[in-house]
């Protein structure tokens, strides 16, 4: 290995920047005739999706905090002692039918559909092109004949909009399209993948009034709670008009005037202001056309559904099912794997606003979980129920996941990364501190102290033996123990930071107590005694991999470990792993450091596991391929965990270091990224030309020590007077950053 050299000189380099572009877009030349590959539209509060429907345009209508939260899981009925009691009697059918069958059976609690527009386009003719031009979200609609549709949601109001230009005759009115609630039928009873129908929650039947150019749609739902749907409309001169529409929640429905001198509807300038600032945030360039596409169409669904102010991001968003039925596991927040993976680009990404989405949900429903944790658990601190609705409260399902005593520990680490991202002091005092503190304290009352070691009396992986008795382990699974350790380090560096050493000292004892990882010829075993024997669909026993980052593939004593936990995942193969499961395999690939197999993942995913419109369906939509799962439930959390499989080739965050190019295939000649975030807070841009890394350009946005492995062994350094500090070790570059700094590496080719 050649010995790292440094050159002090001044020299100008030029950064690679790469922004959206046009081949990103979605191109069709017709509308689909599927809700869920309909044209994607948001602003993290309403949603929309651009389809047909019978030859009728149609653009379904979503609001994120449309939910009918009657309960149906009396929590009250079981604890966790009691539960632990059925598991060592084996009589475990009696938690099955409390704790578990309620989700099934009832059809709410759920995430509710709002309704749709549809207009009339028979006489308009043959559809020449349906485009989303993803950089300032306007889906645009061309027809043979001239005519233009255009429909946006705006990006900072509550508001969506349409508009009809060039029409060759009278004004196509909109048709508002109420849903299914109450029409008369009986609706199926379907599961939860494949949604109840709507009228079996009851509802009575909703009111539309018509007067002039505007319609409003008055729902019912429960508790004397309701919804309503304003559209109105504006002819304008020249064969076009303009329309708007809102949805609120249990509030009257009001729009202001249309503005009618505008081209495009009202506020287009600050909506296209909106989405230019998000898009200016990062970027990267591959030399993969599809996997390029697919991040950015990513990205794109990440602007439209993560939005201050807005709930988080739940199964599908802002898109619920337009099919007549509740949506595919009712729409919920599974905080079990589909929530934490939802924001995993935020990180690396630049895009911490959104992130701080999460957060904000997650601080908001804490209260009501502090009461889940007493009356479940029975002892202090935070635990979050693994599926829950918009305000927190536990739903049930599957009660091993559903109810997991480690489920609030992986949540906190977006406490964490929100924090070491940002370097926000007062982030870190008001929330990182409070969360991981008691997901800490909730830790040390869950386990007991046996011979000198911390145990627990039941544990869990996800879904590893679905939902019977077997899923138990009486011994803590890979799973619970990653997330356990995480949790107690974080607290303890959260508590250093602010100086409470005693605290930090108490919690680095308990994770002193906790044992190791369970490791065999196979690499990480689900549990002891259970090896990885069957292809699953979750990768929880991996988690120490990623996303917690406790094995780093640069020890060669970790680096064995990880190689035959990817051996043992190999040889069980894909059949029964769904869309998410690439994503999240990608990252861990990268993680090992064997970039092909991760650009494989991504590969496979997005060919074969996305609608045209880049929706994850979860099953493999050709003909099975890799899974034995064809179905097509959409959600959300596989396209972002691509989106994160994408920025983990090209950075990533350690533990005690940054690693630049970590996992890039030696086929990929040219790659760049620009304005990509590492803990710490600093930026980072590099690229890498003709099969060589050319350069890598840091900022610091709060400044600071900076431990960093360049992708090369040799370099020269922009503006060195102004560096402190600067030594080498092992490959690392440690240097001293002030806040505002920017410094550039440059490969000296020695």
């Amino acid at each position: 290995m050649k010995k790292a050299v440094l050159f002090i000189c001044i020299v100008f380099t030029i950064i690679v920047h790469a922004q959206v572009q046009k081949a990103h877009n979605l191109s069709f030349n017709t509308l689909a005739t599927r809700w869920d590959e309909a044209i994607p539209t948001g602003n993290g509060m309403l949603g929309a999706l651009v389809w047909q429907k019978e030859g009728k345009l149609r653009i379904s209508l979503d609001r994120a905090d449309l939910w009918d939260e009657r309960k149906a899981f009396n929590i009250a009925s079981l604890n966790f002692k009691w539960v632990q009691q059925q598991v060592h009697n084996n009589t475990y059918d009696t938690v099955q039918k409390l704790g578990d069958e309620p989700y099934e059976a009832s059809p709410y609690p759920t995430k509710i559909p709002a309704g749709a527009i549809e207009f009339n386009i028979a006489a308009l003719g043959k559809i020449s092109n349906v485009e989303l031009n993803i950089t300032n979200a306007l889906c645009t609609v061309t027809f043979a004949n001239g005519v233009v549709f255009n429909q946006y949601i705006h990006a900072t109001k509550n508001t969506g909009y349409f508009s009809f230009e060039h029409l060759p005759g009278n004004v196509i009115l909109p048709q508002l399209i109420i849903p299914a609630y109450n029409n008369g039928e009986t609706g199926i009873q379907g599961n939860s993948v494949e949604g109840q129908g709507l009228q079996q929650l009851g509802y009575a039947k909703g009111t539309v009034t018509q007067k002039g150019n505007s319609i409003l749609y008055h729902q019912p739902t429960t508790k004397n709670r309701y919804y309503e749907i304003l559209v109105q409309w504006q002819q304008l001169s020249g064969n076009r008009y303009i329309g708007q529409w809102t949805i609120t929640d249990n509030t009257p429905a009001y729009l202001p005037t249309l503005n009618s001198t505008a081209k495009e509807p009202t506020g287009w300038d600050q909506h296209a202001g909106w989405w230019k600032k998000f898009w200016q945030q990062s970027s990267v360039q591959l030399p993969d056309t599809m996997l390029e596409k697919q991040y950015y169409l990513e990205m794109y669904k990440l602007g439209c559904v993560s939005r201050k102010g807005a709930p988080a991001i739940t199964l599908q968003a802002i898109w619920t099912a337009d099919n007549g039925n509740l949506p595919p596991w009712k729409g919920d927040f599974h905080n079990d794997l589909n929530t934490q993976l939802s924001y995993w680009p935020c990180y690396t990404g630049n895009h911490l606003t959104e992130a701080a989405v999460y957060t904000d949900w997650l601080w908001r429903i804490k209260a009501e979980n502090k009461k889940f944790t007493q009356q479940y658990f029975g002892v202090p601190g935070l635990a979050v129920p693994g599926v829950t609705t918009l305000n927190g409260v536990a739903m049930g399902g599957w009660i091993q996941y559903s109810l997991s005593p480690s489920t609030a520990s992986w949540l906190a680490q977006h406490f964490y990364w929100q924090w070491k991202y940002s370097m926000d002091n007062d982030f870190l005092v008001q929330k990182a501190y409070p969360y991981l503190h008691e997901a800490a304290v909730f830790i040390e009352h869950i386990t007991y102290l046996e011979n000198g070691q911390r145990q627990i009396a039941l544990s869990s992986s996800p879904e590893y033996h679905d939902n019977s008795i077997n899923a138990w382990f009486t011994h803590y699974t890979n799973y619970d123990l990653s997330l356990y350790k995480f949790a107690l380090s974080a607290a303890a560096e959260v508590a250093t930071a602010l100086h409470k050493n005693t605290e930090a000292q108490h919690w680095q004892v308990l994770l002193d107590q906790l044992p190791q990882f369970d490791v065999n010829e196979t690499g990480l075993t689900i549990a002891p005694g259970q090896n990885l024997d069957e292809s699953h669909r979750h990768h929880a026993q991996l988690m120490a991999i990623y996303p917690l980052a406790q094995l780093n593939a640069d020890d060669n004593a970790q680096k064995k470990i990880i190689d035959a936990s990817l051996q043992q995942l190999q040889a069980k193969g894909t059949r029964n792993w769904c869309g998410y499961s690439f994503s999240w395999a990608a990252c861990i690939y990268a993680r090992a450091k064997q970039a092909d197999s991760a650009v494989k993942q991504l590969q496979i995913f997005a060919s074969n596991f996305c609608s045209p419109n880049s929706f994850h369906l979860n099953g493999d939509q050709k003909g099975g391929e890799h899974s034995s799962f064809t179905y097509r439930p959409f959600t959300l959390e596989g396209n972002f965990a691509f989106a994160q499989g994408v920025h983990e080739l090209l950075l990533q965050s350690k533990q005690q270091y940054i690693d630049v190019f970590p996992a890039i295939p030696a086929s990929w000649k040219d790659v760049s990224f620009t304005n990509l975030r590492v803990e710490g807070a600093f930026i980072i841009s590099a690229a890498k030309e003709n099969g060589v890394a050319a350069n890598v350009k840091i900022f610091a946005e709060k400044g600071g020590v900076l431990h960093i492995k360049l992708p090369f062994a040799t370099w020269v350094i922009d503006k060195p007077n102004r560096l402190q500090h600067v030594t080498v070790k092992n490959g690392i570059v440690t240097l001293t950053m002030q806040k505002g700094q920017t410094i550039i590496f440059t490969n000296g080719y020695e």
